[in-house]
């Protein structure tokens, strides 16, 4: 029998309460959730029968199916980029479920592992929150290759809720599908949110959450969202704790920069006397692949910067890793690009900063749209401290992203040194 935390059980369970109800749509198909069940039996009996985690990459389908036919077979999965080679032959891993690659932002990627019982906890959690049930329906345009697609799995499947599965994210087609289906429920980032304002799509009346996370939300593009009625849920999570920490739930207040909200049922959060945000409970990891992760009392001290205010809502300052020193000020590159974002003739934006004998971190705006140098400064000016006005601005058609969202900061670094050079 599956583990009663398992993706496969919560597929059981809503396959003998409601076999014909909608699990899957992709592209033209449709699976029932007894259609499902079987779909997933099947590819779980073409699995060598050694219990080892299987390695995978393929389209969002194919892991959507690896995923439940995994559990089903009770091993683990490890969903693998596009490209991506397999890892060398791994041990049979007792008690996991998903091993997920973390986005690799801020260097190397690890591999996370996560149990049922972890996932079952977020899934649980997140679902109570956001107010997923069995008749709703998530459209999934996150890759499933990381913990933010994977999760819609396990939240859908925990709720008996239908899920749409595309194919990666094309503005158009999520527009349509919004338009054809009765989705309530949609992840997004928030360069996935400003494409979908740039192509018109508006949100259906269906829509009751709209939860954006994997990058930081710019107050400008909340803005541009809600007015055009948009129903956002900024949030906060990661690879370690199986996805959401926190989100904040329209009915709890205006939104700042950076605010995550109130952490999950269960998730318990505190800021560390570095500033660090600290991680603790249910959802929590397992541990990392290559060893390590927790301390002696399952604490996981995340690489993020936070502050807890008097309600208990998290707001999430950046990461650590990324603090610049201009002037003699420390200046988080977030805060600076959540003041340009509003700056006239900026469609998108990011900061770094290169070595310089006179400022130590000389900031470096890279920008999407027309605003120049003098134009970011006066923006700047009365905002925030002199030291973080750009010194240098660099022109770009598009931010570099990673495959999840997040700005590559390391290629923003690359382009600064490279201005220099230049």
């Amino acid at each position: 029998m599956a583990d009663q935390h398992s993706l496969a059980r919560s597929l059981q369970q809503a396959a003998d309460s409601r076999p014909e109800v909608l699990a899957v749509l992709a592209g033209d198909r449709a699976w029932t959730a007894g259609e499902w069940l079987d779909d997933c039996r099947a590819a779980a009996m073409r699995l060598e029968n050694n219990g080892r985690p299987l390695a995978a990459a393929g389209g969002s389908l194919a892991l959507a199916r690896w995923s439940f036919a995994c559990s089903l077979s009770g091993r683990a999965f490890w969903p693998l980029a596009p490209m991506r080679q397999p890892p060398p032959r791994l041990p049979e891993l007792p008690g996991v479920a998903l091993i997920i690659s973390t986005s690799g932002s801020e260097g190397q990627a690890r591999a996370v592992l996560l149990g049922a019982a972890q996932l079952n906890a977020a899934a649980t959690a997140a679902n109570a929150r956001l107010g997923l049930g069995a008749d709703d329906l998530w459209l999934n345009c996150l890759p499933l290759f990381h913990i933010g697609g994977q999760s819609i799995l396990w939240r859908s499947a925990r709720a008996g809720a239908a899920m749409l599965l595309h194919e990666g994210f094309a503005a158009a087609t999520v527009g349509a599908d919004l338009a054809r289906h009765p989705v309530t429920h949609l992840s997004l980032t928030p360069a996935m949110l400003a494409a979908l304002l740039d192509h018109g799509v508006t949100p259906p009346a269906s829509l009751r959450v709209a939860l954006i996370g994997g990058a930081a939300l710019s107050p400008m593009l909340y803005e541009r969202a809600t007015a055009a009625a948009w129903p956002l849920w900024p949030s906060y999570g990661m690879s370690e704790s199986a996805a959401l920490v926190a989100a904040h739930d329209p009915a709890d207040g205006p939104w700042r920069a950076g605010l995550a909200g109130r952490p999950l049922a269960g998730c318990r959060v505190r800021i560390g006397d570095d500033g660090r945000i600290h991680l603790s409970g249910p959802q929590v990891m397992i541990g990392y692949l290559d060893g390590g992760g927790l301390d002696a009392d399952g604490w996981l001290k995340s690489g993020d910067l936070g502050r807890i205010d008097a309600d208990g809502r998290l707001t999430v300052q950046g990461r650590a890793d990324d603090m610049l020193i201009s002037g003699g000020y420390n200046l988080h590159p977030q805060t600076i690009e959540g003041c340009l974002a509003a700056c006239p003739g900026v469609r998108d934006v990011a900061v770094s900063g290169r070595p310089d004998p006179v400022w130590g971190d000389l900031i470096v705006a890279v920008v999407v749209g027309s605003a120049d140098l003098a134009a970011l400064k006066a923006h700047v000016s009365g905002q925030l401290p002199a030291a973080a006005a750009p010194r240098q601005v660099i022109h770009v058609d598009r931010l570099p992203r990673n495959a999840s969202g997040k700005l590559d900061r390391a290629a923003l670094r690359q382009l600064a040194a490279a201005s220099a050079a230049g």
